[in-house]
């Protein structure tokens, strides 16, 4: 029950390596640093804005501007060769206290879109 209304009934939603939402865990890629953070980049395009990019320190942070506007931070770092991690960070600007799922949702979008283009790999 806890696990639905935190879901739903929030406006933040984040990943984390042991999320208990299996889509929200951190996703692996078989990439190098710079392609995977050029490809995070582009699931940016207008009319979102890109309000800080950090290649160094591996973050972006976003203003999105889709059905609901939303607060976004991707953080993209390389634990070895070729292999790569993405976890964002995503707060809705919504009205209410809730979005109803819609930051959950737009992270595994973001997600689908990273994983048509790269290769996943296991974390280990």
């Amino acid at each position: 029950m806890k696990a639905f209304i935190s879901r739903y009934f929030s406006k933040h939603s984040e990943t984390s390596e042991e999320h208990k939402d299996s889509a929200l865990v951190t996703h692996y890629y078989k990439a190098k640093h710079d392609d995977l953070f050029r490809a995070v980049e582009g699931l940016f395009s207008s009319p979102s804005e890109i309000v800080a990019s950090s290649k160094e320190r591996g973050e972006l942070t976003v203003k999105y501007k889709g059905n609901r506007r939303a607060f976004i931070v991707a953080t993209i770092i390389m634990v070895r060769p070729f292999r790569t991690a993405v976890d964002f960070s995503v707060t809705t600007d919504s009205g209410g206290p809730v979005d109803f799922g819609y930051s959950r949702n737009l992270i595994v979008q973001l997600y689908q879109k990273l994983d048509s283009q790269f290769t996943t790999v296991d974390p280990s």
